[in-house]
């Protein structure tokens, strides 16, 4: 079913309230779409890396390199994917993505399959994969709130983020199993496959979203005179998302809260994982497991924000859930070898992490997408993804020196009470403070998304 135009509808015309999310057929191709682009996403950060060690034979550093500039983009790319997405239709930026991806992970294929891909070249595709994906990841969370009405937000990021979640845990595995049952480049041409099926299905959404005005719009003047507005540069866009979410309360402590849980995590994650081999004598299987029940977890947490936040409160759950999740990893420096209450205490950990985790993730979405106007959804997403990610390098080597100099056991207790620092922003915030409703929109800023003094210059 080929897209409405804009034409084909009025873009201010009120979008119809649909009895329930999951009969509303646009968000049932929305959510097919968006979990096969994340099972792809997933199955190819395996995928690629293997074909890398199995076919071209690369080394540790080389390893180390190509996970890097896979990861790159979103520091780099992530504020300007913001200031993108407010800019453009979301459904067709995710569109252009999956095709983009399923072009470069189907060029890999070939040219793995005829011996002529390289290290430089599968470096290049990696690279153009995360951006990609960053641009899809950031368009999906924006094109939510322009598709469903704003009583369906929570359920409609629970169903969302539930994908995201079951796509991080099936995508390596699967992506693991065909390398091992067929070949590297074949395991790339299905993940391809899974960019595809996502194109499909987002490309047959009917609904005509509800864009913003765009400042370079022509318009038409009092005097019967067609004028333009002055489109503002890309970087004073970006500035636009950054100011908001700065001058904003309840985004502010978001975006900070964010960044003191990403640089704790990425620190604590380093010791972790050599605390478990190393000082726990765990095998790698069974470290994998400690990991992978997050899992389960957020797939716990994602169904449960559904309904937590409109019982007890949005402020009640997410300072209760931050605190669960993040204070869970304490127990860990206790364990001592690999006793019989090890390992399920191990499995316990990870599994509270992921369900509090996962239930803080999906209602700070809704208090995001709740008080950010249309105009700035993208770049208020990017703007708290670019500041939470941002200081992950430096809480990972904060991590490893102190893992050097305190030891495993004292470094790992130090950086996992890092950790409650998010909650301890979250408590003293108004975001500890809301309710059971979601907060109304605030205000726009008059230079983002819809031009209220416009800068009228006359079109020749």
């Amino acid at each position: 079913m080929p897209v409405p135009s804009a034409s084909s509808a009025e873009p201010n015309s009120p979008r119809p309230a649909p009895a329930g999310l999951w009969r509303d057929a646009d968000f049932r191709r929305l959510w097919v779409g968006q979990t096969a682009s994340q099972l792809g996403e997933h199955a190819s950060l395996v995928v690629l890396p293997l074909l890398a060690v199995l076919t071209l034979h690369a080394g540790a550093g080389e390893l180390g390199v190509l996970r890097a500039v896979g990861q790159a983009p979103i520091l780099l790319l992530s504020l300007f994917a913001g200031a993108w997405v407010d800019r453009w239709r979301t459904r067709t930026t995710m569109v252009l993505t999956d095709v983009g991806r399923a072009l470069a992970l189907g060029a890999v294929a070939v040219a793995g399959l005829f011996g002529g891909l390289g290290m430089s070249g599968l470096l290049v595709l990696a690279f153009a994969v995360g951006a990609l994906s960053v641009f899809f990841d950031v368009a999906y969370q924006a094109s939510l709130v322009r598709l469903v009405e704003r009583d369906h937000l929570v359920r409609g990021n629970s169903a969302l983020e539930g994908s995201r979640s079951a796509a991080q845990i099936g995508g390596p595995a699967l992506g693991g199993a065909l390398v091992s049952l067929l070949s590297a480049p074949i395991a790339a041409a299905f993940s391809a496959l899974f960019f595809t099926l996502s194109f499909l299905s987002i490309r047959r959404i009917r609904r005509a979203e509800t864009m913003p005005e765009r400042p370079d719009e022509p318009r038409t003047g009092d005097d019967g005179g067609t004028y333009r507005t002055t489109a503002p540069r890309m970087w004073r866009r970006i500035h636009e998302g950054l100011r908001f979410v700065a001058g904003d309360s309840v985004l502010r402590v978001a975006c900070l809260a964010s960044a003191a849980f990403q640089f704790s995590f990425a620190a604590m994650m380093t010791v972790y994982l050599l605390f478990l081999p190393r000082e726990l004598h765990l095998s790698g299987t069974v470290v994998g497991l400690a990991l992978a029940a997050a899992g389960p977890g957020a797939l716990l947490g994602s169904l449960l924000a559904a309904r937590l936040p409109s019982r007890f409160g949005y402020g009640t759950v997410l300072v209760c859930a931050a605190t669960l999740g993040d204070g869970v990893f304490l127990c860990v420096p206790a364990l001592h070898g690999a006793s019989a209450v090890t390992v399920p205490a191990l499995l316990t950990v990870g599994f509270v992490f992921g369900f509090g985790g996962q239930l803080v993730n999906v209602t700070v979405m809704a208090v995001r997408q709740s008080v950010t106007p249309d105009g700035l959804q993208g770049r208020a997403a990017a703007t708290i993804t670019f500041a939470g990610m941002g200081l992950t390098p430096l809480g990972s080597l904060a991590g490893g020196f102190l893992a050097g100099e305190w030891g495993l056991r004292t470094g790992l207790l130090a950086t996992a009470a890092g950790m409650l620092l998010s909650p301890v922003v979250m408590v003293l915030s108004p975001l500890a403070r809301l309710g059971r409703e979601l907060p109304a929109p605030h205000d726009t800023p008059p230079t983002a998304g819809r031009t209220n003094s416009p800068d009228l210059t006359r079109e020749t």
